[in-house]
């Protein structure tokens, strides 16, 4: 017997998911520009010290400061992330590895010396730009931060 788990997504939704944007998100173009507009530069996208499979969202190499603006739902937010009825243990599994290969990216950062700093993509573009200038431009306030 099939139970509902062992349902494959259906083509409508695939599709839909398909078309979701790896980079380039609205949010991650409202934080880019917030933090052009105070002077700061980086890279976008780029790949990751020691990780080649995996990239940063910004990079600011100078300062060892990687940013990365995490989706609600494919990081699974405790505000807004949700799971998906159809196919449920299938999209458990993927978002909890998503979680964990998060946690194991921000170690091995951490362990080469740079700061990681997360967003959700919910949050506040100017809050979270002024959390990452502090960082960044390591102002006398990065130690309240």
């Amino acid at each position: 017997m099939v139970s509902d788990d062992d349902v494959v997504t259906d083509v409508a939704t695939s599709q839909r998911m398909s078309r979701q944007a790896r980079r380039d998100t609205a949010c991650e173009i409202a934080l880019r520009r917030e933090l052009h507009r105070r002077g700061l530069r980086f890279r976008v996208d780029a790949a990751l010290p020691g990780m080649p499979r995996r990239r940063a969202d910004l990079t600011f190499a100078g300062a060892k400061v990687v940013v990365f603006v995490d989706g609600c739902f494919w990081h699974c937010c405790p505000i807004h992330g949700t799971a998906p009825a159809a196919n449920s243990a299938w999209w458990r599994e993927k978002l909890e590895r998503n979680v964990a290969r998060d946690a194991e990216t921000n170690a091995h950062m951490i362990e080469l010396g740079w700061t990681v700093l997360r967003f959700w993509e919910h949050e506040d573009p100017i809050e979270a730009a002024d959390v990452v200038e502090i960082i960044v431009r390591g102002t006398p306030d990065d130690a309240s931060a």
